[in-house]
């Protein structure tokens, strides 16, 4: 029987034993029209790939007429023949690659294995992506879309959303290589405008050093103390002290060895007679291989933001954090006369261009540098080298 729009509205559901009701089409093999206990009518289409069955529904008779589901039929058909699978096509592009998918993709492939800050990434997509595009097919995601996220994150934080356009360019260049986007589409993510930046400049002054080398005094929290007073001497980064371990210091050489920088390269950090002195007595936890040991057996020193919250109150800085403790480092040393080459071989910058000109100077100018350092800071906290570890403890 050829199917006609006629006898399709003459057919009504006759199956009583739960199988399909389909009325095949004389004329064009594989090609029905199914009949659903509701009165509901669907196009479908049947045929085989590589020895598998398949069937295909085409679309609903009256949102699709007769003439436009056998066109249809007809060019699933013709994609067989060419060894194509329709219904793969099709549940691919229905379900497609989410914003979500891309996300773990990206995660697992490029961030972690490629990025000291990978948890930065993490947390950006946690809390600004997912809620908001995390469910979107990555194909059609517009210019538009990612230029109101970008809009309404710079509200309150406009920092943090230029970095999260550029962790979404990133990602959608990488989405091409992955095969989530054709190589010819544009990246949504470019071509927005980012938030003008205003670079901090905030450091602890002369002035203010003494309000905070007492509090650090009063801290309670002993390795939090001793930490903060490790980054006003050394100028490291916060990772890079909380994960160094004691088998990381050449006490032949008085410096010590940074492996997970920023930057992907091995530091080595001289360390001044007021660091060398602090550390020699800075009690040690057995089993536990790091300098700064946390609250969790055999672990480092984790979170210190609520020592140092109490720190910096109780010295009258609450603007200060905890990061300004490294540019106070460079601005000390800036303030000393020190080259901003040198400033920057100190506290290791990233940026590759500065890194080559960094190399021409040689680690005595870097410890000579540091060992000033720490002599005039002690000077001005109003603190002998030798009895540091009072004021820390």
């Amino acid at each position: 029987m050829k199917l006609t729009k006629r006898s399709i509205d003459t057919f009504a559901y006759e199956v009583t034993d739960g199988k399909r009701d389909v009325r095949w089409d004389d004329s064009l093999p594989g090609f029905g029209v199914r009949i659903y206990p509701s009165g509901n009518k669907v196009f479908i289409l049947s045929f085989r790939v590589n020895g598998r069955k398949r069937l295909m529904t085409l679309g609903k008779y009256g949102v699709l007429t007769l003439v436009e589901a056998r066109k249809n039929a007809k060019k699933a058909l013709s994609s067989v023949i060419d060894g194509d699978d329709p219904l793969e096509d099709r549940i691919k592009a229905s379900k497609g690659e989410t914003m979500k998918e891309l996300c773990a993709t990206f995660m697992e492939l490029h961030s972690k294995p490629n990025k000291k800050s990978w948890k930065d990434d993490q947390q950006r997509i946690d809390k600004y992506i997912l809620p908001k595009i995390g469910n979107l097919k990555v194909k059609n995601i517009k210019r538009a879309d990612i230029a109101f996220l970008h809009s309404k994150i710079g509200e309150t934080h406009t920092n943090t959303a230029n970095r999260v356009l550029e962790l979404l360019s990133k990602m959608f260049n990488l989405a091409k290589r992955w095969g989530y986007l054709d190589d010819a589409a544009a990246n949504a993510a470019s071509n927005i405008d980012p938030f003008k930046e205003n670079k901090r400049d905030r450091w602890v002054n002369s002035e203010e050093l003494p309000r905070l080398a007492k509090a650090i005094e009063q801290e309670k929290n002993l390795y939090a103390s001793k930490a903060i007073w490790l980054y006003l001497l050394t100028g490291l980064r916060k990772s890079e002290l909380l994960t160094a371990k004691w088998s990381d210091i050449d006490w032949q050489r008085n410096e010590l060895k940074i492996e997970n920088t920023k930057s992907n390269n091995t530091h080595y950090v001289p360390l001044n007679n007021p660091a060398i002195t602090l550390l020699k007595n800075l009690p040690r936890i057995t089993d536990n291989p790091y300098i700064l040991p946390g609250k969790v057996e055999g672990q480092h020193l984790v979170n210190i933001s609520k020592p140092w919250l109490r720190i910096r109150k109780a010295a009258e800085i609450d603007d200060v954090r905890l990061h300004d403790l490294r540019r106070t480092v460079g601005s000390w040393l800036a303030q000393s006369g020190n080259s901003l080459h040198l400033i920057g071989r100190v506290l290791n910058h990233s940026d590759q261009a500065t890194t080559a000109v960094y190399a021409r100077f040689g680690e005595d100018h870097v410890r000579q540098a540091l060992e000033n350092h720490g002599e005039k800071m002690m000077a001005l906290a109003n603190v002998k080298i030798k009895n540091i570890n009072n004021i820390v403890s």
